[in-house]
């Protein structure tokens, strides 16, 4: 953040202190490594140094640390991934293995605002360029889709299994699909449970660039300098003017959606 900005507010006094790198590092460190370099914010999430596994508490913990990150001013470009080669590594049986259907009201609950909370935290509550890099194949991947920019490993494919599994596409990554395919691209693969592969996922406009995984972190941190050349007014403003459809999408849409998804599935 500028000096200026700094030296006004301290003069002026009464400020909140400011979100702490070295802090939220710490806080969240049992679910993602969190690294800036000039500016540039990298947040990889993982379970025990691997890949992520999703559970209740990751899910809980994306709300809470993209608040954190969007509350920084010292972040001026997020970059979001995974852990070695896949996005997410399943599920965690712990987490899901009682019934919905047998969940308390307060649980489902939790579970509801911490599920609207992970696409609000990131298209509502940062408010500088966002990249995606998808590492890898696994759930959840709207996260990386809604991202200013998408990179996609060549190996990933890009599903919403909700249906197939018995429950209903509302948690989010239908949402992504609709905006970005169109609904009838959506709803044949939300019914189905078809897959896209990243050369379709490429040519249909579902991510930015398909790249050797390897290669992708460098590649993200390249996109990145680019956008770091640019003054931080305009690469902020660019970003709101980028992400008006999704901030349109999920405050109109995603609260309701997921609701439906968890009612019909604490039926079974």
């Amino acid at each position: 953040m500028p000096d200026a900005l700094d030296d006004r507010d301290r003069l002026l006094g009464g400020f909140v202190e400011r979100p702490a790198l070295k802090r939220y590092k710490a806080t969240f460190a049992e679910h993602f490594d969190i690294h800036r370099d000039s500016g540039v914010i990298e947040i990889r999430m993982h379970t025990d140094g691997g890949s992520a596994v999703f559970s209740r508490a990751l899910l809980n913990a994306w709300g809470r640390v993209l608040a954190e990150a969007g509350a920084d001013p010292d972040n001026e470009v997020l970059i979001i991934t995974g852990t070695g080669r896949q996005w997410m590594a399943g599920v965690d049986p712990r987490s899901f293995a009682q019934p919905l259907s047998q969940w308390p009201s307060d649980l489902l609950y939790e579970q509801h605002s911490d599920g609207a909370r992970l696409l609000e935290g990131l298209v509502l509550g940062v408010d500088v360029p966002t990249i995606g890099v998808l590492n890898g194949p696994g759930p959840r991947q709207e996260l990386a889709l809604m991202c200013d920019i998408t990179l996609c490993a060549d190996d990933v494919v890009i599903a919403d299994g909700n249906f197939a599994a018995g429950s209903v596409p509302g948690d989010g990554m239908y949402l992504a699909l609709e905006e970005l395919l169109g609904t009838k691209r959506a709803a044949h693969l939300a019914y189905t449970g078809g897959g896209i592969d990243s050369a379709t996922a490429l040519q249909w406009g579902l991510v930015n660039e398909v790249l050797p995984r390897v290669q992708l972190m460098d590649r993200a941190r390249r996109v990145a300098e680019t956008i770091m050349a640019a003054p931080r007014t305009s690469r902020r403003l660019t970003h709101a003017l980028i992400s008006r459809p999704w901030r349109r999408l999920i405050t109109e849409e995603l609260r309701g959606g997921y609701a439906t998804q968890l009612l019909a599935s604490s039926g079974h």
